[in-house]
């Protein structure tokens, strides 16, 4: 607590919020856990609405949770942007959470948490690639994989309470895949069933429990540079290993009836940021398309071209220009679900907006990872949609795939990615006017093959060798400033 014994001097916690019930277990300790529903419940609990705390299960190795003890768990969330023709700079500390856990080290106080009255939630983020099936004994200590971690979690609670039906939990994972919380329900019930639980509890399971697609939505950058830590603290007059920057925009829509709602009752607090409703996809999409398919297509461009940070992009014409163009020319129209286009353009210029926010350092590098599978899970419904209705080889997309594989390329770039062996391979293998062929022939990677999309595989290529040759910001230059005036999109490869 010593770190944060100045902050107490401005915006103490209660001390009666160190005591409240820990009614929520909460899967990752990243920045978009802490800034969003951990930052939602904190509100709600100073507002004496949710009245309950955060358990936080570290699943990987990597980083530490020493931060979290050495501070009690509090941090600090600092708003930074403009909201509304007004600059937002707001300090939170918050308190939501009351302890970190190691799954490696401390499963056992894990499962004792499952025999807890109290709980009623359990919240996710562990990227897109942790929300898989991994056939698994789920009595290690611990499992490998988060659905091997829950399930055993769940199956505790289950044993536990004998089976009693009012003990089930509503389950909302916040990873951006389609359908997130059905899916981890399926991966859950197979699991079940290769480990042979006994019918009783999969019937509790699919009875009590209750698993909530959901959509999160607001831009945290991971780590802070360390010239804004040592600004922070210079301001507020005290350290904080924790400082987590988020914009002021928040959005969580969740799928689920009243009586989830009732459980969620933090959202009575945050009505504007809270969504609990029997359909979502609406928002899902959006969201998904707009600003993290955006991103995706646009992250390795960027990079490639010698920028740091969105904010940073957005002031430059030729790359602020490909991601309006990018977005209002290929991705509105191809958005798979039915959406206004008016909302949808409306919603565009919000993140425009929010892209140009100077306050939020995002790092591009950020966004790359896991980037093959943002790829194929944002995008490449896109493109197959765009064909769909008819249109002709998209050129902002085929730029932004180009840029993608040409990233993979590049040794200098620390890519975390699972499949990044793959596409080194493949550049070690073929040449670069054959790269683009290969690779998006690949049905088994993408499920689909991309390369007989009239004119796609032909005009990713010639971005290709033209990235190679002249250079990523040469290319952006002729694509968007030479050709401002003229639509491309159908243009005819």
């Amino acid at each position: 607590m010593d770190h944060l014994s100045k902050a107490f001097l401005q915006d103490r916690p209660e001390l009666a919020d160190f005591s409240l019930p820990e009614k929520v277990l909460q899967f990752g300790t990243g920045a978009l856990l802490r800034a969003l529903p951990d930052y939602l419940i904190n509100k709600a609990n100073r507002q004496g609405v949710f009245n309950g705390r955060v358990v936080v299960v570290k699943s990987t190795d990597s980083g530490s949770a020493t931060a979290f003890d050495k501070q009690d768990g509090l941090y600090t969330i600092c708003l930074r942007g403009i909201e509304n023709g007004e600059q937002i700079d707001e300090n939170i500390i918050s308190s939501a959470i009351s302890r970190v856990l190691s799954a490696k080290k401390q499963w056992k106080e894990i499962l004792e948490l499952a025999e807890s009255p109290d709980l009623e939630i359990v919240i996710s983020n562990t990227t897109e690639v942790g929300i898989q099936l991994v056939s698994e004994d789920i009595k290690e200590t611990p499992p490998e994989s988060f659905p091997g971690k829950l399930l055993s979690f769940l199956y505790t609670r289950y044993r536990h309470f004998e089976g009693d039906r009012s003990k089930g939990l509503v389950i909302v994972p916040t990873e951006l895949l389609p359908k997130n919380g059905s899916l981890l329900e399926s991966i859950i019930l197979e699991l079940a069933h290769l480990n042979n639980l006994e019918y009783g509890f999969i019937e509790w399971l699919e009875e009590s429990c209750t698993f909530c697609n959901s959509l999160v939505d607001r831009i945290v950058p991971g780590q802070p540079a360390p010239e804004l830590v040592k600004s922070l603290q210079e301001t507020l007059g005290y350290q904080d290993s924790l400082f987590t920057v988020s914009e002021p925009y928040c959005l969580w829509a969740i799928e689920g009836d009243e009586q989830v709602a009732k459980i969620l009752s933090f959202q009575q607090a945050n009505p504007e940021s809270v969504i609990v409703a029997p359909n979502i996809d609406t928002y899902r999409e959006r969201k998904l398309r707009l600003l993290n398919g955006t991103h995706t297509l646009s992250c390795g461009l960027a990079i490639l071209a010698g920028f740091q940070t969105v904010s940073e992009a957005m002031e430059d014409e030729a790359m602020s220009g490909y991601i309006k163009n990018l977005m209002f020319q290929e991705i509105i129209p191809a958005i798979p679900v039915d959406i206004p286009t008016k909302d949808a353009e409306q919603f565009a210029h919000q993140v425009l907006d929010r892209f140009r926010n100077p306050f939020v350092e995002h790092f591009w590098t950020s966004i790359t990872v896991q980037y093959s599978t943002k790829m194929k899970m944002r995008n490449v419904p896109l493109v197959l949609e765009h064909y769909r209705k008819g249109k002709l080889a998209p050129m902002y997309f085929a730029l932004g795939f180009a840029a993608f594989l040409c990233y993979f390329r590049e040794n200098k770039h620390s890519v975390q990615d699972e499949n990044a062996e793959y596409f080194k391979d493949k550049w070690r293998n073929f040449a670069p006017e054959d790269i683009a062929q290969e690779v998006l022939s690949d049905k088994k990677f993408w499920g689909h093959d991309l390369s007989k999309l009239p004119g796609f595989s032909q005009r990713v290529s010639q971005f290709v060798e033209d990235i190679l040759q002249q250079g990523a910001a040469s290319v952006l230059h002729d694509l968007v400033i030479k050709n401002e005036a003229k639509s491309l999109t159908d243009t005819p490869a």
